[in-house]
């Protein structure tokens, strides 16, 4: 099936916004067949009754590369428990934090996690996106683990959005393993991994690497079983302190490193050797009230592409909204909204090792939003305001 979009400005995201005015899209099946001026639709297409879009702004669908949005209950106490001076590692020690949300998990059935989790999927996609990255991580059990990602791959299965599911059981220590971190790899996060990778499970492994998880030696026993199968990893990194997990990603090939307020010049540099990307989330930072900026101007100056994602989780980051996202990361950060935009396009798409998606070209998957916006910095401009008129879904028009 052919389809036409006509009357449109696209950002194409292939140099900077990569912008056309007055352009068109032609669209074969899931695929884009060919994009440029209205005036140049090529001959063979240039009956086809087009799609008028009324002069709106074309992007490739967004990606959220970075998400805990199946997940029971919420932590709405903690975050006021924070607001009356309690540290992220306070509450965390105390019992509460990704320990109080595993509790959740493990209570709720599948079905009961399911409609939690669309109700949210639903919002990220209502805001643009086209591809989610979902991890596990609050089971901490193999048949936990194993519930949250059924329940990412069916969201998947019930939503027109493309869902990457990544194996997080090195996420947080439980109880029964306190001062035995190396000892809940071992008898947990690997026979998990083993056992989701073997039903189907897994697109990718993440760890936490921080004090209040898992040290460098701990996650490298798991990287090592993960690249044994054929997986990607990605790590949580430099979000409390600095203990080289960066470097750690960037020796395994990472496709990306996560959160690194922390992060020192040594680690951006390995970074930037390793082709790895930095997956920046404001939205930790915002709710959490750090203080500690992310070092955005290095990763600029060493060409370490910067993605950016929601990071929805019910402690640090309960948000579904990628433009209120990307305007954060302008305003906290100081990134430009070209950059915003390429966070959660281009490199978002490096991000989970697409090289389908992201940009509008020739070849490139037919996953487009259609914007009531002129140009792409209103996208990061108006404070987490809803400004999509509509989605393509693999060439079919949202409903």
């Amino acid at each position: 099936m052919s389809l036409l979009l006509s009357n449109l400005t696209v950002a194409t995201m292939t140099d900077g916004y990569g912008l056309i005015p007055d352009a068109a899209v032609l669209i074969e099946g899931d695929r884009i067949a060919w994009v440029g001026p209205r005036a140049l639709i090529p001959g063979p297409y240039d009956t086809l009754p087009p799609v008028d879009l009324g002069g709106r702004l074309v992007t490739p669908g967004l990606l959220d590369c970075h998400t805990h949005i199946v997940f029971g209950g919420n932590r709405a106490e903690e975050f006021e428990m924070r607001l009356n001076g309690a540290s992220y590692e306070e509450v965390a020690r105390a019992g509460g934090g990704i320990l109080s949300t595993v509790r959740a998990t493990r209570a709720a059935t599948e079905a009961e996690l399911l409609e939690q989790s669309l109700s949210r999927a639903d919002q990220i996609i209502a805001g643009g996106a086209t591809t989610i990255e979902v991890k596990s991580g609050y089971g901490l059990t193999v048949a936990d683990e194993w519930k949250m990602l059924r329940v990412a791959r069916r969201i998947g299965e019930l939503r027109p959005v493309t869902i990457l599911t990544t194996h997080l059981a090195a996420h947080a220590v439980p109880p029964d393993y306190k001062n035995r971190p190396g000892g809940y790899i071992d008898e947990v996060a690997i026979p998990s991994l083993r056992a989701a990778h073997s039903e189907g499970l897994v697109d990718a492994v993440d760890a936490f690497c921080e004090g209040i998880a898992f040290s460098p030696e701990d996650v490298e026993r798991l990287f090592a079983v993960a690249r044994d199968l054929g997986l990607p990893v990605k790590l949580h990194a430099e979000q409390l302190s600095d203990l080289k997990g960066a470097i750690l990603a960037a020796r395994f090939g990472a496709l990306s490193a996560e959160h690194l307020e922390y992060l020192g010049p040594d680690g951006v540099v390995a970074m930037a050797k390793a082709g790895t990307v930095a997956v920046i989330l404001p939205g930790a930072f915002y709710t959490l009230r750090e203080k500690q900026l992310p070092p955005i101007a290095a990763l600029r100056a060493e060409g370490v592409p910067m993605a950016l994602a929601t990071d929805c989780n019910p402690g640090s980051s309960p948000i579904t909204s990628l433009t209120l996202t990307m305007n954060m990361a302008c305003t906290l950060f100081r990134m430009t909204p070209l950059e915003a935009l390429q966070g959660t396009t281009t490199h978002a798409a490096r991000a989970l090792g697409l090289s389908d998606r992201g940009t509008i070209a020739a070849g490139q998957r037919a996953d487009l939003a259609i914007w009531n916006a002129q140009h792409p910095a209103e996208l990061s401009y108006r404070v987490g305001a809803t400004t999509l008129h509509s989605r393509i879904f693999g060439g079919q028009i949202d409903a």
